[in-house]
């Protein structure tokens, strides 16, 4: 059987790991020279965003065969209104980092692999189609789906970031909501090691946001994160990102190619992270060529929690600084600390994003009405 793998990220490498564990030699094709060959990216990899799995790094693991080492577990993030700090406590996630990193997730995977990566490939899918009896979209955006007419473009977003240095500890990442600097947006610092850290912000591209000056937004997060943090971060790398599509694709599989990664639509749009959703994209699609199971079946859920995800963000964008405020000051009251810690814990089977998502549509809808 022949199978064109376009793209060696997440999503590319797990697929061709699967394959090659059932029987299948796949052909995999990378535009860049190496894998994971851009800016350094660290991320948080959060489980209530990730239900119903608890803790999915066993869980591809024990399932899979996938096997990742995370930066750290997570346990404590602190979360930065406009005039609150509030935290949510015990083993809630990991953190990973990516791009050219010789611990990025991209490295590790390529380990596992043992079919030949083409790099510097200049292949477009349509020469793959035609040589392939499957092709699996792997590119790491939604250009392709969309190209297609095989995409939904819920919005587009800017995100700048940089590696900073400083004093971190890599169990504690900070987010920031204040849309006094960032309109309807958020920053986050995750270390990836005691020195180094990503400090990030993302925003959509509204026309309001559209108008303002990305380097002068960057500059008064940045003089946020020094104050909250307490310390001068020294920039040694940074990266920009404009109009990124964050959607998801109408269909998994469309004859003989798959869309998995962020062609598939892998990337929550409440916290822009997916790496859970690429790396099961990635082994689901491999199911489906090897004929064990339908991807279209297996995907069914991805979508479902991408819409709740997208239902989050419309709340919170929704919210004023004020309210913002009022909701992260309860994360320190008693009771709500301790069900908010428990249903956030990676050994909690809660599915507090899925529970939540039909309140927090009443809220959007009201808002809607209302403005």
């Amino acid at each position: 059987m022949e199978v064109a793998i376009m793209g060696a990220g997440i999503s590319g490498l797990t697929c061709a790991i699967t394959l090659e564990k059932n029987g299948i030699t796949p052909t995999i094709f990378e535009k860049r020279s190496s894998v994971g060959d851009r800016f350094v990216n660290a991320e948080g990899m959060f489980s209530i965003l990730n239900r119903p799995a608890r803790d999915w790094i066993p869980y591809i693991s024990e399932n899979y065969n996938i096997n990742l080492k995370p930066i750290d577990d997570v346990d404590k993030l602190f979360i930065h209104s406009k005039n609150e700090i509030g935290t949510i406590n015990g083993k809630i996630g990991y953190t990973n980092v990516r791009g050219r990193h010789e611990n990025s997730y991209e490295s590790q995977l390529e380990k596992q692999v043992k079919s030949k990566i083409n790099f510097n490939s200049t292949y477009e899918y349509s020469e793959l189609c035609k040589n392939f009896e499957h092709v699996v979209l792997a590119t790491g955006d939604g250009d392709y789906a969309s190209h297609l007419g095989n995409y939904n473009c819920n919005l587009t977003c800017t995100i700048k970031g940089a590696t900073v240095q400083g004093n971190f500890v890599t169990s504690n990442p900070h987010v920031w909501f204040n849309y006094e600097i960032l309109p309807k947006g958020y920053g986050w610092l995750i270390p990836f090691s005691e020195k180094e850290a990503n400090l990030v912000i993302a925003y959509p591209d509204y026309p309001d946001n559209i108008r303002l000056d990305l380097n002068d937004i960057w500059e008064k997060f940045n003089n946020l994160a020094c104050k909250s943090l307490d310390q001068n971060l020294k920039i040694t790398d940074n990266f920009e990102v404009t109009r990124y599509m964050m959607g998801v694709c109408n269909k998994a599989k469309i004859d003989n190619t798959y869309f998995v990664g962020n062609c598939f639509g892998a990337i929550s749009p409440g916290l822009g992270f997916g790496q859970y959703t690429s790396i099961l994209t990635g082994v689901y699609s491999a199911f489906g060529i090897c004929g064990l199971e339908s991807y279209d079946k297996l995907a069914k859920p991805l979508f479902e929690n991408y819409n709740h995800s997208l239902v989050f963000r419309r709340f919170m964008e929704s919210l004023t600084d004020e309210q913002m405020d009022f909701q992260i000051r309860n994360l320190d009251n008693k009771i709500i600390d301790n069900l908010v810690d428990i249903a956030c814990n990676r050994n909690s089977s809660v599915d507090l994003l899925k529970l939540s998502t039909p309140m927090m549509r009443l809220w959007n809808n009201y808002k809607e009405l209302k403005n």
